[in-house]
């Protein structure tokens, strides 16, 4: 049966063949969503590896943060933007896992992120994933989850109030928009946590600052955070 399986899954790659998401070179059998030569072309960050990067920097007098990276920079005209842009608005969904579990094996290596308790995607509001048909945080949030092997929680978080847009707000107006848009519906399950907050990409960190700040209310918590990319 197994045989069987294998030749279709031939057949079909062969009329059908997959290409990367990036390059549109045909990928090898080993390969998902992206080439092995464009995860190495990644402009990766290496801020897991640094407590004072400029992620970590941007939440230093706002809210208490542990630790906070990004995988990769996200700069104007790279060809890893449309990556992002396939990723969130395209329903191209499994770029976010694959990136995700790539993602997670940097940081179950560092030493900043080994005491993660829980991963928490930032939550979209039921309208908006209902229009998308999915969040894009929640499956970066799978990828990082099967090489950290750590449990996602889905439902402690909400998001409460439909926000406009954040793309063309500056900081003042990015934090006014989401300030008061989240709320925590289970607190008794994030006590004495270390939880891992998720999003794709960070700009002014407005909408990641109003999610920790609410979990931090919560007894004995720590916040720490991760993004596929940092705006650069």
């Amino acid at each position: 049966m197994k045989t069987i399986l294998r030749l279709l899954n031939d057949l079909l790659f062969l009329i059908y063949p997959q290409v990367c998401e990036v390059c549109n070179n045909v990928l090898a059998e080993h390969e998902h969503q992206i080439c092995t030569k464009c995860l190495y072309e990644l402009p990766k960050t290496n801020y897991h590896l640094n407590i004072d990067n400029p992620v970590n920097q941007l939440f230093w007098g706002k809210v208490k943060i542990n630790s906070a990276t990004s995988y990769f920079f996200f700069k104007k005209g790279s060809k890893f933007r449309k990556l992002i842009h396939k990723f969130k608005y395209s329903g191209k969904k499994e770029i976010g896992f694959e990136l995700g579990k790539k993602f997670g094996n940097q940081l179950a290596e560092s030493v900043y992120f080994k005491d993660i308790d829980i991963i928490i995607p930032v939550p979209l509001h039921p309208d908006k994933l209902k229009k998308r048909g999915y969040n894009q945080s929640n499956w970066l949030a799978k990828g990082i989850s099967k090489t950290m092997n750590k449990l996602i929680d889905n439902h402690s978080l909400c998001r409460k109030v439909f926000t406009d847009t954040q793309t063309k707000k500056n900081r003042h107006e990015r934090w006014e928009n989401v300030k008061s848009a989240f709320e925590i519906i289970d607190s008794e399950s994030l006590k004495n946590k270390h939880i891992l907050l998720i999003d794709d990409v960070v700009t002014t960190g407005a909408t990641l600052e109003a999610c920790a700040s609410i979990i931090l209310e919560i007894e004995n918590t720590k916040v720490s955070i991760a993004t596929i990319a940092m705006a650069a």
